[in-house]
């Protein structure tokens, strides 16, 4: 349903001549499965789903979505996505009903399937009692709710969730795990990004732990478990990170130790 293989995305910097936002990223997430897409800010996990969504080209490396590859075939994967986060632009002049019938015709949907469509996606989401509230006067579940309605109401296989809970309390967050859960029950493929421990192991059937651009594990809790014989996944997960700077810094030493031999000789 979904591969990611090598993906690698690098930017000019003028300090280091390069700076590598991702770096050699692989995985793939299979049709009633969330996949989760665990990292600290600026591990590099927004830039892996931007390239997904066709959002950015990758500098190497290939994805596909539903079949169709990313760089070939990008209208195909728009059509073929869904996409939430936490910062979905709601317009205030329009209801509820009002954006998710504009989304819907904008991915072409005729008319007469559209209005059965919307009015399935509203009962599914319970959203009824917000269908003609106007944006502006919309809470943040309210927004959330329109932000899910709108990337489902095309009925994509794929599904993003890219730091969608962020900034919802408690009761709207729990709802909205409640819907993610229903749509992979649905069959839907999806990647759910996040660095909230408790909403991986309540949801995820596999994750991968991305830090500074590159991929540190990949597997169920279950087999990251047995594999770093750690039971505690929070504990699991910041011990990857340290090890890895620990790596990291060793490695930078050991470059300035050879470039201080190479200036005596």
């Amino acid at each position: 349903m979904l591969e990611a293989v090598e993906l690698t995305k690098s930017y000019p910097d003028l300090v280091t001549g390069q700076f590598v936002a991702l770096d050699r990223v692989s995985f793939s997430v299979g049709a009633g499965e969330i996949f989760g897409l665990l990292g600290p800010n600026g591990a590099g996990k927004t830039t892996a789903l931007r390239i997904l969504s066709t959002v950015l080209r990758p500098t190497s490396g290939h994805a596909k979505v539903n079949g169709f590859d990313v760089n070939t075939h990008p209208y195909e994967v728009r059509h073929s996505i869904g996409f939430v986060s936490s910062n979905t632009a709601i317009y205030d002049r329009m209801t509820a009903w009002e954006m998710v019938e504009y989304f819907g015709k904008l991915y072409g949907i005729p008319a007469d399937q559209l209005d059965e469509r919307m009015h399935r996606v509203f009962e599914q989401l319970n959203m009824q009692e917000i269908r003609d509230v106007a944006g502006a006067r919309m809470s943040t579940g309210m927004k959330q709710k329109v932000s899910i309605a709108r990337a489902i109401i095309h009925d994509p296989p794929v599904l993003v969730f890219d730091e969608a809970s962020l900034g919802l309390d408690v009761l709207v967050a729990r709802a909205l795990l409640n819907i993610i859960s229903e749509l992979r029950d649905a069959g839907k493929c999806i990647i759910f990004s996040t660095h909230i421990m408790r909403e991986v192991e309540r949801l995820c059937d596999r994750v991968s732990i991305l830090y500074r651009g590159r991929t540190l594990a990949t597997g169920s809790l279950p087999e990251l478990a047995a594999t770093y014989q750690e039971q505690d996944f929070e504990e699991l997960f910041f011990r990857l990170l340290h090890e890895s700077d620990q790596e990291r810094m060793k490695n930078v030493d050991a470059a300035a130790n050879s470039s201080e031999t190479v200036g005596v000789l």
